[in-house]
């Protein structure tokens, strides 16, 4: 049964407790996804061996990575969602915070604030080749983008792992409680990248979500997080809009919003 067709392709192989997790949008900007992949699994069953909140790979399957067919791909343990609706944000926020702390002596390596910074770039030049946006709107993409990344290379906080993704979309409402998911884009850097990516992603209000976490780092230490996630989120929907031609206007209003902003 398909689960979800966006980032990557999600099929329960029902009646097994399984899901089949399948690179396709993410592969397009990702020369080898396997890596992607493999870092995922070890730092869910990381965080799994720890017992955190977290979706585990399978134990009915090997977990992979596997490719078939051109296709890279994982299993994953099945968890069945009571509710679409995402929880309290001080559930999640709390849940973050815990997160971070199981992962501060995950013993693999992840790169330095990879989904922020060298995919932003692998995405700009993925656009640029086909012709997703106009040459004014790369050029100041990619400006800002530069603007960016040394702000954030001396980002507030001592970088450590991270879920590189931790928006509200990727918790999910279980019988088990709110279970994290999709730790493909894992990596290292300063806990404003994960609390930035949850910010811009919920509709609680930023400072909600803020106080939730427990208040450092300050909203004012955020805002080149912030910023640069609004940045990574054109970049990634005007990729993802090659395979969901409809989403071509959602990537204009965002870029108006991020000119007004900037």
């Amino acid at each position: 049964m398909l689960l979800s067709d966006d980032s990557n392709v999600l099929v329960h192989l029902a009646p097994a407790p399984v899901v089949a997790r399948v690179a396709t949008t993410t592969a397009l900007v990702r020369p080898q996804p396997v890596e992607w992949l493999a870092r995922e699994l070890a730092v869910a069953g990381h965080l799994a061996s720890r017992g955190a909140p977290v979706v585990a790979p399978s134990e009915e399957l090997p977990p992979g990575p596997h490719s078939h067919d051109g296709f890279d791909l994982t299993f994953w343990r099945y968890v069945e969602q009571e509710t679409d609706t995402p929880p309290e944000m001080s559930e999640v926020a709390t849940g973050l915070a815990s997160l971070h702390d199981a992962l501060r002596d995950y013993p693999g390596e992840l790169p330095y604030l990879e989904p922020a910074l060298a995919e932003v770039e692998r995405m700009l030049d993925y656009a640029e080749a086909r012709a997703l946006l106009s040459a004014g709107a790369l050029e100041e993409l990619r400006a800002g983008h530069a603007r960016l990344a040394p702000l954030l290379a001396e980002g507030t906080g001592q970088p450590q792992p991270l879920h590189g993704d931790a928006h509200v979309g990727n918790v999910l409402v279980t019988r088990e409680g709110a279970l994290w998911s999709d730790f493909e884009d894992a990596c290292s850097g300063p806990v404003g990248w994960d609390l930035a990516c949850l910010m811009r992603g919920s509709a609680f209000g930023e400072e909600t979500a803020l106080r939730a976490y427990g208040g450092r780092p300050s909203r004012e230490e955020l805002a080149p997080f912030l910023e640069a996630r609004e940045l990574q989120g054109i970049a990634w929907l005007t990729i993802s809009s090659e395979r969901f031609p409809e989403r071509r206007g959602w990537v204009q209003e965002r870029l108006r919003a991020w000119r007004d902003g900037h």
